[in-house]
């Protein structure tokens, strides 16, 4: 198994350092190709979304796009994809941050007895539910 680190997907998607985005184009058609085993962690989808996001400036379109190609990257084991994909569907619909989205995903899906917060906008979601 070879864990795929966040500037790889960064490269690869932004293809603006064409040496670095050819070793993790490599890589990742070597993953789609089955000759290597490669996995990412949540940490990483998160680093993603933050670093598009903040950093590079892009809309939430944008990141949005970025995220959904992320995680069709099939032959990437990523942990968390399930909540993750249904994080990406609620932050799609919502004005809630992405974080948000994740929290309240998890939550469900481990069957949390009730979801305590102090944020008001996360609060309301949540009451509208």
């Amino acid at each position: 198994m070879i864990f795929v680190d966040t500037n790889y997907f960064i490269r690869f998607f932004l293809k603006d350092i064409p040496s670095q985005y050819k070793v993790a184009k490599k890589l990742f058609d070597d993953g789609a190709k089955g000759r290597k085993k490669l996995s990412t962690s949540t940490i990483v989808v998160f680093e993603i979304y933050w670093l598009f996001g903040s950093f590079y400036e892009k809309t939430k379109p944008e990141v949005i796009d970025i995220l959904k190609k992320t995680l069709s990257l099939n032959f990437i084991e990523i942990a968390d994809r399930k909540i993750i994909t249904k994080a990406l569907e609620v932050y799609e619909n919502t004005s809630l941050d992405f974080e948000d989205c994740y929290n309240i995903v998890y939550s469900e899906k481990n069957t949390a007895l009730k979801f305590l917060t102090f944020d008001r906008k996360l609060n309301n979601y949540l009451k509208k539910k």
